[in-house]
């Protein structure tokens, strides 16, 4: 749709709840796309309009992530929508919850706030899994339920966490984002969790030891430049803070004297070199090692953190997800093995495992790996998603079906739930279970 394009209203009897609405939309919905969204405008009585103006009666926020620009700024259409409201203009702001709470679209509301796997946060967002595990660690986000080890995170909050590093690492200081998330609060109160997010994530910027002579980054061993203005700082926080991790200053730039280069904050794991870690410390590296695509790295990490923690089995599934991505399927293998021997009921390695046994072309052992994950979790999307695929490799077309149709009551728009809906297509049973699963598409 073009930036000038309007769609008007087509039928005003089918529901009076957006008659004589005009409505725009910013930021990225977490529900549906924007095309969709306009049309529900149009099929309820309203106009969709692209930009904010004078005949604006609605914005509606979308929910996946924040509605800020690459800058870091509120998005344009929100700081129109805000001068218009100051102006005395009859413009109501809405969340994407509460503008499809209005229109009765009970199962799209829950589309914002459905909980994924780390598996199904990897393909619906791009997050690697030990990138999600490490931000849970971290207390970045926090799971809504647990089956075991396996945690289920509230989508929202993972996109929401996902933008702020976007913003970071494209260069957006942590006090324009932060700025701009304070100037929310007004219309969007639930930005208190994402300003915590974001102190986090600028911490964890870089991770550091310092030894007799200062500070070393822990990945490449390069000496870092310990300005006065921040090193006071880092001192008396690493005397009052062991757990690693130290805050940050509350002095603004305007109360820093002109010329000041102000340090980076980091992440201190220990007083000490690398040497003197602990199994938590090398397993926390090797995450963050795992973040930023250095698997060798990582690998070591975590072999060092086995050799002082044996028996963790969180860090065997870690070090076979490296060695995985490295090439060394065998290696993997053997390291999820380890991993489900220590516990049984780990049932992400029983997946992986299961995949990885499919790969080795040995079938019947890859069904009774997940066989084992859905045992423990009968209700476990990835396992269901890959016993599927399996199951139609072997021909057993009918039951991959109802494993594909139970798969899609937990996702039905990331890239997994599009090449579920396309092998369903593929065998003719996908409208049979479009109103039941997905919903009634036809009235939205």
């Amino acid at each position: 749709m073009s930036d000038d394009s309007e769609l008007l209203p087509t039928d005003l009897e089918s529901s009076p709840c957006l008659q004589g609405e005009r409505v725009t939309f910013t930021g990225t919905l977490a529900s549906m796309t924007h095309r969709q969204a306009c049309d529900v405008v149009v099929q309820n009585g309203g106009s969709a309009g692209s930009h904010v103006s004078g005949h604006t009666t609605m914005l509606v926020v979308g929910e996946e992530g924040w509605p800020l620009d690459e800058e870091g700024k509120a998005s344009v259409k929100l700081e129109q929508a805000v001068e218009l409201i100051n102006s005395g203009a009859p413009l109501r702001i809405l969340k994407e919850s509460e503008w499809l709470r209005l229109l009765g679209l009970e199962h799209r509301e829950r589309e914002v706030h459905r909980l994924f796997t780390p598996a199904m946060l990897q393909q619906k967002l791009s997050i690697p899994v030990g990138v999600v595990r490490r931000w849970e660690r971290l207390g970045l986000i926090q799971p809504v339920q647990r089956v075991f080890r396996l945690p289920y995170f509230d989508f929202q909050e993972v996109a929401g966490v996902r933008r702020l590093q976007e913003m970071l690492k494209a260069g957006v200081s942590r006090d324009r984002i932060e700025e701009s998330l304070t100037a929310l609060r007004i219309l969007l109160p639930s930005v208190d969790r994402p300003l915590a997010q974001l102190e986090i994530l600028a911490r964890d910027s870089r991770v550091v030891f310092r030894d007799g002579h200062g500070l070393v980054e822990a990945s490449t061993g390069q000496r870092m430049l310990d300005f006065e203005v921040d090193s006071t700082v880092a001192s008396s926080s690493l005397a009052s803070d062991q757990s690693g991790e130290f805050a940050d200053t509350d002095e603004s730039a305007s109360d820093r004297p002109p010329n000041t280069i102000r340090m980076p904050i980091f992440r201190v794991v220990s007083e000490t070199s690398p040497s003197n870690w602990n199994a938590e410390e090398w397993f926390d590296h090797g995450c963050g090692l795992m973040g930023d695509d250095e698997v060798s790295e990582a690998i070591e990490a975590f072999r060092m953190a086995l050799m002082l923690c044996p028996d963790d089995a969180e860090i065997h599934f870690f070090l076979a997800s490296a060695l995985y991505r490295s090439g060394n399927r065998a290696g993997a293998m053997e390291r999820y093995h380890v991993a489900v021997e220590l516990d049984h009921e780990y049932i992400e390695a029983w997946t992986q495992l299961g995949c990885l046994r499919f790969e080795a072309g040995d079938s019947d052992a890859a069904v009774d790996a997940f066989d084992i994950a859905l045992t423990a979790h009968a209700r476990y999307p990835d396992a269901m998603y890959h016993k599927a695929a399996v199951l139609a490799d072997q021909g057993r077309h009918d039951e991959a079906v109802v494993l594909w149709k139970q798969y899609l009551e937990f996702d039905h728009e990331g890239p997994w739930a599009e090449a579920v809906i396309e092998r369903l297509e593929a065998a003719n049973v996908f409208e049979s279970v479009t109103a039941d699963v997905l919903g009634d598409q036809d009235s939205i």
